[in-house]
This record gives C-alpha cells, sequence and structure tokens, in this order.
C-alpha cells in the first residue's frame, strides 16, 4: 500500500488513537436507539447529541472520529419517507458534525473518518455478524456506490469501511470507493480467526493488498481476544499498517437488540493491549461497541 495524502502521512508518524462506540455514548447521554436506524435517526432528530458524543471523546483524547453514518443509507431513509437529496443531507451532516467536533479540539489535530457500514448494517437484522447476503459484487457496488459518493463530496480525512462481515462485500466497498479522492481503511469484524462469513484472514485481506487507496486494513467489532492475530496478519499480508478497535466482548443479539456475555477485559481491552497490537504493526487503535470516554481516555494516556 502507498500513503496518501496526509492522513496516511499521520500515520507513518505513530499511531492514532480512534474514539469509541458513539452508540453507547448516545445511550449514556439519554438518547434512545431502539430505532431500526440505530444512531443514524439522531441525524435528523437531535444532531446536537451527536455533535456532543463525538465531542466527549476528543475530551477524552481521541485522535480520530468516526461518523454516525454506520447504518445511515439511502434506503433506509426512504422507508422514513425521505428522499435521495435529504438522505444525502444527512450523510453530509454526519461529517460535519464530527468536523466540528474535531474542531474543538485545542492544539492537536483530530481527523475525520466517515464510517460506510456493511449492507447488513442497513437490514437492522445482525447480518452484519453473518454475512453471506446472496449478493453479488456487483450489486453491492451498486448499494454502496452512492453513500460513498455522498460521504467523500463532504469531505473526510478518511472512510472507514468498517465491520465487514464478508471478503465479497470487502471487493465491492473498495470497488465502490474507487475515484472518490480520499483515502480508506477497510476493517472485517471477525470470529474465531475468520471473517463472518467463514474465510480466512489471509484471504480477506488481500483483497485490498496492492490497492494505493488503503491506508490501513485490520479488525474492528470483534472480541479483543482476536485482535492480536488479526493485526499480524493483516500486516503479513498487506505489508501496510493496520487498524484495529474491538468491542468489549459482548455479543449482539439482534432479536432483543441488546449486548449479551462479557469477556476478560471488557471496555479495558484496549488501553491494556494496546502496545502488543502497536508492535504488531497497528497505527490507528480504538473501540467499538460498549468501550467508551474513560477506555479512550486511558488509551490515549498510554500511547502518550
Amino acid at each position: 500500500m502507498t500513503p496518501a495524502g496526509t492522513f496516511a502521512q499521520a500515520l507513518a508518524d505513530g499511531v492514532l488513537v480512534l474514539d469509541g462506540g458513539l452508540s453507547n455514548q448516545l445511550e449514556a447521554q439519554g438518547c434512545d436507539l431502539s430505532d431500526a436506524l440505530w444512531s443514524a435517526r439522531l441525524l435528523a432528530d437531535a444532531p446536537d447529541q451527536i455533535e456532543a458524543a463525538h465531542t466527549a471523546y476528543v475530551r477524552a483524547g481521541a485522535q480520530v472520529l468516526i461518523t454516525s453514518s454506520y447504518q445511515a443509507t439511502h434506503q433506509g431513509f426512504a422507508r422514513r419517507g425521505l428522499g435521495p437529496d435529504e438522505a444525502t443531507a444527512l450523510l453530509a451532516r454526519s461529517v460535519a458534525l464530527a468536523r466540528a467536533a474535531a474542531e474543538g479540539a485545542r492544539r492537536r489535530k483530530v481527523w475525520v473518518a466517515a464510517s460506510v457500514g456493511p449492507y447488513g448494517a442497513m437490514l437492522a437484522d445482525g447480518s452484519e455478524y453473518r454475512g453471506r447476503y446472496g449478493l453479488s459484487v456487483r450489486e453491492l457496488v451498486a448499494f454502496h456506490r452512492p453513500r460513498v459518493e455522498a460521504l467523500a463530496a463532504a469531505g473526510p480525512d478518511v472512510l472507514a469501511l468498517e465491520t465487514v462481515p464478508d471478503a465479497v462485500e470487502a471487493e465491492a466497498l473498495l470497488r465502490a470507493a474507487e475515484g472518490c479522492g480520499v483515502p480508506v481503511w477497510l476493517s472485517y469484524t471477525v470470529a474465531g480467526g475468520r471473517t463472518r462469513a467463514g474465510q480466512g484472514l489471509a484471504e480477506a485481506f488481500a483483497v485490498a493488498a496492492g490497492n494505493e487507496q488503503v491506508v490501513a486494513v485490520g479488525v474492528n467489532c470483534c472480541e479483543p481476544a482476536e485482535a492480536a492475530d488479526a493485526v499480524a496478519t493483516a500486516v503479513a499480508v498487506t505489508g501496510g499498517p493496520a487498524v484495529v478497535y474491538p468491542n468489549s466482548g459482548e455479543r449482539w443479539d439482534a432479536g432483543a437488540r441488546g449486548w449479551r456475555g462479557a469477556s476478560a477485559y471488557g471496555p479495558a481491552a484496549a488501553p491494556a493491549l494496546a502496545a502488543g497490537w502497536a508492535g504488531a504493526g497497528a497505527r490507528l487503535i480504538g473501540g467499538c461497541c460498549r468501550v467508551g470516554p474513560e477506555a479512550v481516555a486511558a488509551l490515549a494516556a498510554a500511547a502518550g
């Protein structure tokens, strides 16, 4: 992979601390996320809450904010009666809200990553933890391209192609991002050392190898115990830096729309394990679901 712009240059200089889970911070602020649009609903209904959540992570020391567009799609908004132009405006708003919070940081640069979640996130039935939607690469490109274009036009520093369950969808996302003028990172959700769709990680990361638009590959929204081997494999396959932001180790129950179980580390995984991940080649390190500002503050302090 070849560096692409100033964000990639920042990665070359050292570790950048990502934020944590946006949804858990919004819930801590009293927001109801039971809707099928999840946090994306607040882009229309309560954008101030989204900016406040981003600001909480800036204050915790995050150097990269991931936007609230994970579950924001033209198709999802259409179900609420919003037309394509209105949906595009809300996607752009997700970038603007993160940028406003980033600009509130004093004496340090905070980057904005526009989240591009998987097709399964739009379905709101947990499909992002299974993959294998029965769609072709061409069909998935057609789904992803409009919002990739909308997000890229809003001026983020990087696109986060995240929580990808399937190497087939990863290929589609990379094709959808071609020519958008913004660097990307590609991050799978994994279990048992494989993608959620069952592909080996070496095969999955190879989809991004040699792609000059890709500045990092890795994993997110997985158990912390999965991260170290995934980082090592990502670096070995692509030769570039890795991105890693696991969740707290709990499991998403799509039927009950809640998290179940726990792990040995919980939300403290990122600060506890970050040095090992960085030593293996991770340059973007943070937390995903159920990892809040307190853990990010500890991670930022450790990254020093």
